[in-house]
């Protein structure tokens, strides 16, 4: 029986090897050559996007008459309103949710320190009720200032 069993494994090794060694390469010129289509074509920064559409909708806004402009005012402040988040003013990133420590991004709890609000950046082994209740009034701080206001 085990003569058996041995043979079978041998078998399916041998298989697999044979898979793996015949198995289809890419070719190394189709590689450099899709890599150089990749690298040809421009890579627009995601800073430089958000920059383009807030030129685009200006010139927008002032074509428009003091009436419709009045209507979209009143629209748009109850959405920003609603809009919770700190914004990273180095990077303009925005994160929404930062009401667990542990989960916070690493900017905003160098940007804690930085205004002073906290001593240091605490590991999570040194968190308790105190310390907790320290973070979450030093960030109901930081979402004051218009600074880091999303």
């Amino acid at each position: 029986m085990t003569e058996v069993l041995f043979i079978l494994t041998t078998v399916f090794v041998a298989y697999v090897v044979y898979v793996i060694v015949n198995e289809p390469k890419p070719n190394a010129k189709k590689t450099t050559h899709a890599e150089s289509q990749v690298t040809e074509q421009p890579v627009a920064k995601p800073e430089a996007v958000a920059i383009e559409v807030v030129k685009e909708k200006k010139p927008e806004a002032s074509k428009k008459t003091a009436t419709n402009t009045s209507k979209e005012t009143k629209a748009a402040a109850p959405v920003a309103a609603g809009k919770k988040g700190l914004k990273d003013p180095s990077t303009g990133e925005v994160a929404t949710t930062y009401s667990n420590y542990r989960f916070t991004k690493r900017w905003i709890k160098d940007a804690l320190v930085a205004e002073g609000f906290l001593d240091k950046v605490y590991k999570n082994n040194e968190l308790d009720a105190e310390v907790e209740s320290k973070i979450k009034q030093a960030i109901a701080k930081l979402e004051e200032m218009e600074k880091y206001r999303a």
